[in-house]
């Protein structure tokens, strides 16, 4: 049996290098062409913020209450969650009991979280 060892030359690596090179001049020539060939009539009316055709009205930086985002975080965090059943219902079987002991152990803390966030008043919108 004849072993044929591979060497690693630069000259193996050149189609990624000539790919990168590729692809940096294709957005570089992208992004100069529709800066040249793009128009170039900047009136006030375009330059001004658009806001589905309403009238502006005061200043668009005012503060929002923290709940919004408390409730967008916690969705997230409990929906992440969730997404941790998938791997149990597909192999349900195979796990056995250790398997079912771990889910109601996550389970638990899952309830724990919710009961604690419930107790704290994170999702009472009443001010």
């Amino acid at each position: 049996m004849l072993l044929l060892e591979i060497q690693n030359t630069p000259f193996n690596f050149a189609p990624v290098f000539i790919q990168l090179i590729l692809a940096v001049a294709f957005v570089a020539v992208m992004m100069a062409a529709t800066h040249l060939l793009g128009p170039k009539r900047k009136t006030t009316d375009k330059l001004e913020n658009f806001e589905c055709g309403i009238e502006q009205e005061g200043n668009a930086r005012q503060p929002l209450a923290v709940k919004y985002f408390l409730v967008a975080i916690l969705f997230v965090l409990f929906d992440v969650e969730v997404i941790f059943f998938y791997p149990y219902a597909i192999n349900f079987k195979e796990l056995g009991w250790n398997g079912f002991a771990a889910v109601a152990m996550f389970v638990g803390f899952f309830v724990l979280g919710f009961t604690y966030i419930i107790k704290k008043g994170a999702l009472k919108w009443e001010d």
